[in-house]
């Protein structure tokens, strides 16, 4: 038997032990797994309470059980849940019964997600919506998923797509009928209407600069600057805890340490790095190049410097000019340690970049710092209307885009102009994962959970 064609079981709730655990199974044994295991015949979507035994008679669990007959099911397939007591042992024995039945077995990650498309109940941009809500870490990233998961995207581009067929149908009967004098014209003006109406529905979702694809992955602050200046101290009072080493001597941080931060709901991971300097031994070395490397790749950096050196003297800002001169952008000036010298800092730096005044030891300016942030954040990422969440949307809708953009531009070749609407369908299928995604469809699934 084809796997595809088995049936599959899995824990779909939290890892034991917990008060209820939940394993689903999916596939045509189902409806025998729960009769045999419950010993009663179940009425469909009716939560029923039943004593389960094994193939010995031996008792399982007094446990909770529900039957949802195919197609109408989660995966459109015959699916059975068993809610039992979350424990090790009553798991490890309803996983020992499930596994000596016939044609069942362990489902694989994402398997019942990719069964649930397979079976019309998805698409793939909303099968993709549930894989970011499940990994969700921030409130507007639920949001972003959960609108994802409803058809945002796929119930306009099953729109785009119905439009493009119609369109093609009349350019394709004015081919059909070309002999009929001015048939042809009388068709093709209608389709190259709905075309330009069409293609500037998406150039304007396409607009919208990346965002939602920043929401999903998050924005990235790296706190770099001179060894020595409060770096990993400010890193700890960001995170509200310990996470990175504190230590008078310089050069204490040789890797890169990040810690995720939910600033307004929404998601940052901040970085912290070791000091830009001349380094001294090779492990420093390589620490500096990775921070560098790093800090680099940032939405944002945090040059700290320390304002009592700037008193004394030093050039706090020396080595931002160095990244200025590489061509980086994006900085933020902090002043740590003015505790100790009593000032404030300028809103702007002398190299030009915003400026903040703070004590990372005691906390002073922090606040502060952390809702800069926060607005920083909220002008980085989409408006909660933004379509496109993954960088595989945007490529297929510019590839839509610019085919529609051919087929405009060729309104007296109506064959050609009929081949790039069959290439602007074709990549909308492809979008919602009905044409042609076989070689994508295991990267995007194998990415759930264990259950889902």
């Amino acid at each position: 038997m084809h796997p595809r064609d088995q049936t599959i079981f899995a824990l779909s709730s939290g890892r034991p032990p917990t008060a209820i655990a939940v394993v689903r199974v999916s596939g045509p044994e189902a409806g025998r797994v729960l009769s045999v295991l419950a010993k009663k015949i179940l009425l469909p979507r009716v939560a029923t309470r039943a004593l389960l035994r094994d193939a010995a008679g031996d008792a399982i669990d007094d446990a909770v059980t529900l039957w949802f007959p195919g197609p109408a099911s989660a995966t459109g397939e015959d699916v059975a849940e068993f809610h039992i007591h979350g424990g090790r042992a009553v798991l490890a024995a309803l996983v020992a019964a499930l596994s000596k039945f016939p044609h069942v077995r362990p489902a694989e990650a994402g398997e019942f997600t990719r069964r649930a498309f397979e079976n019309g109940k998805l698409d793939l941009t909303e099968a993709e919506g549930l894989d970011d809500l499940i990994h969700a870490d921030t409130d507007r990233q639920r949001r972003q998923a959960l609108r994802q998961l409803k058809g945002l995207l796929g119930d306009r581009a099953r729109d785009w797509r119905r439009e493009i067929i119609e369109a093609a149908a009349l350019i394709e009967a004015g081919i059909d009928f070309s002999d009929e004098g001015d048939v042809p014209g009388e068709l093709i003006e209608p389709a190259l209407e709905r075309i330009r109406v069409l293609l500037l529905d998406i150039e304007s979702v396409l607009a919208v600069e990346g965002r939602g694809e920043r929401l999903r992955d998050g924005l990235v602050v790296a706190i770099t600057g001179p060894p020595n200046v409060g770096k990993s101290t400010l890193m700890n009072q960001l995170a509200r805890r310990d996470v990175a080493i504190v230590s008078p001597h310089a050069g204490t941080t040789r890797d890169v340490i990040e810690v995720h931060l939910d600033l307004g709901g929404y998601p940052v991971t901040v970085i912290d790095t070791a000091g830009i300097r001349e380094a001294i031994d090779a492990v420093e070395q390589e620490g500096v190049r990775r921070a560098r490397m790093r800090a680099a790749d940032a939405d944002l950096r945090l040059w700290l410097v320390d304002a009592k050196a700037e008193v004394d003297g030093a050039d706090g800002e020396a080595g931002l000019r160095d990244w200025m001169e590489e061509g980086q952008d994006g900085f933020w000036v902090v002043r740590n340690k003015v505790d100790e010298i009593g000032v404030s800092a300028p809103a702007v730096s002398p190299s030009g970049w915003p400026c903040f005044a703070i004590s990372a030891a005691n906390g002073a300016g922090v606040p502060e710092l952390m809702e800069a942030l926060a607005q920083f954040a909220s002008l980085h990422f989409a408006e909660e209307s933004s379509l496109i969440t993954r960088s595989r949307h945007r490529e297929l809708l510019r590839q839509t885009a610019d085919a529609l953009g051919r087929a405009v531009d060729l309104p007296e070749q109506a064959e050609l102009m009929a081949e790039d609407l069959r290439v602007a369908a074709h990549r909308l299928g492809q979008l919602l994962g009905r044409v042609d995604v076989e070689d994508i469809l295991d990267v995007i699934f194998r990415e759930f959970c264990i259950g889902k």
